[in-house]
């Protein structure tokens, strides 16, 4: 049975709502005043409290604050008992947090009809967050499932290491790399437009068309993709996922492959920031990689570019999505680009401990916020 709380000073209304409610299949509990109706209310949880305006030690007004602004109690639906009817009186009530009023002393038939509608939209309420709450757990399994396909980290001459935050929302990065064969190393990350289910399926396509190089240069060709190309692999997956038939979602890219015997790292990118290469030399030499080329699937007869660049002695490479360091900050500005390659620069000696670094770094950005958009990080040592 739906459970109702009155409280109320005046011992006759008391009994009055309580035998009514209770004669319409109700489970009703009373409370004489707003003390001991409030400590009721977190001890039963009822779908639904009458409480009178006026009354000893806590009024109905500061019933109503207390309620509302407790995470527990906040859906349970409030009405309040009064004789007032003047307007600003009924707009501080609600400004309080009341649902509903009713007249004192209320009228039989007005209280039937007000306590069915306030429970008919308690249990829409509860049936909303019930509903929410599955939803979130889906994106949390959906989340897992995106980072169990991730790679794991790589020891050696070449060292690879990253860290994968998803925002609130399901979004659409990723990354991988995989070698194309023993001297030629390939990576990339990618960040697809939007967040939400749709957008981590068509990463999550596009990683497995990748890993499984069953890329091909169109939906309708038979000649497969040339992996050691980059200029090639952003072609092929433009002429594959174009947005028109990918529900308008587009994905910006950056594609390299290192030679180790030449040391020579060729890429290409396509809308997406570039790629960060520094030197671990006491002045550290920084080089920005991207090449000019727009988000994949944005156009048809979109033509994309590579370049070569040559890896110093003990070098890192590093790819990251845009969440990484476009974070607002608490003055509206944004933490910036500038301020990522900053840290990388400042970073610890120790290897192991440098993505916790980054990502200290930038979580103190956000000031421990929830990040708004996902964060991807790719660390790529070069032991040459």
């Amino acid at each position: 049975m739906p459970q109702i709380l009155v409280i109320d000073d005046d011992p006759t209304i008391r009994m009055t709502l309580a035998r009514f409610l209770k004669s319409q299949g109700y489970d009703v509990t009373v409370a004489k005043d707003g003390e001991e109706g409030l400590a009721k209310a977190r001890e039963l949880h009822p779908a639904l409290i009458i409480c009178d305006w006026m009354m000893p030690i806590i009024d109905g007004l500061e019933v109503c604050r207390q309620v509302k602004s407790s995470v527990e109690l906040s859906n349970i639906y409030l009405i309040l008992l009064t004789a007032r009817d003047d307007e600003k009186d009924l707009v501080r009530g609600l400004e309080m947090g009341a649902d509903d009023f009713l007249s004192k002393p209320p009228r039989i038939n007005e209280l039937r009809a007000r306590v069915r509608a306030g429970l008919r939209l308690y249990y829409a309420t509860q049936e909303i967050q019930k509903q929410k709450q599955l939803i979130e757990q889906e994106l949390f399994q959906a989340s897992q499932y995106v980072r169990s396909l991730l790679p794991t980290p790589i020891e050696g001459e070449i060292a690879i290491q990253s860290s994968f935050l998803p925002s609130t929302q399901l979004g659409g990065d990723i990354f991988d790399y995989f070698w194309l064969d023993s001297e030629h190393l390939a990576l990339y990350l990618l960040d697809v437009s939007g967040h939400g289910v749709g957008s981590a399926l068509l990463s999550v396509s596009v990683l497995n068309l990748m890993r499984t190089r069953s890329l091909r240069r169109s939906t309708t060709s038979q000649n497969t993709t040339n992996f050691y190309s980059p200029s090639e692999v952003l072609r092929d997956l433009n002429n594959t996922f174009q947005m028109s038939v990918h529900n308008e979602m587009y994905f910006t890219i950056w594609y390299g492959v290192y030679d180790k015997q030449t040391h020579k790292l060729v890429y290409a990118s396509g809308g997406h920031p570039p790629a960060v290469l520094i030197s671990n030399q006491e002045f550290p030499k920084i080089k920005l990689l991207k090449t000019a080329g727009l988000p994949i699937g944005m156009m048809s007869d979109a033509n994309y570019k590579e370049q070569t660049c040559e890896i110093d002695t003990s070098s890192r490479l590093y790819l990251f999505s845009d969440g990484v360091y476009e974070i607002s900050q608490e003055d509206s500005s944004i933490w910036g680009f500038n301020a990522l390659i900053d840290t990388f620069i400042r970073i610890p000696s120790d290897r192991r401990s440098r993505i916790d670094y980054i990502l200290a770094c930038v979580k103190e950005a956000s000031n421990n916020r929830p990040f708004e958009d996902d964060l991807s990080l790719l660390e790529v040592e070069f032991h040459i």
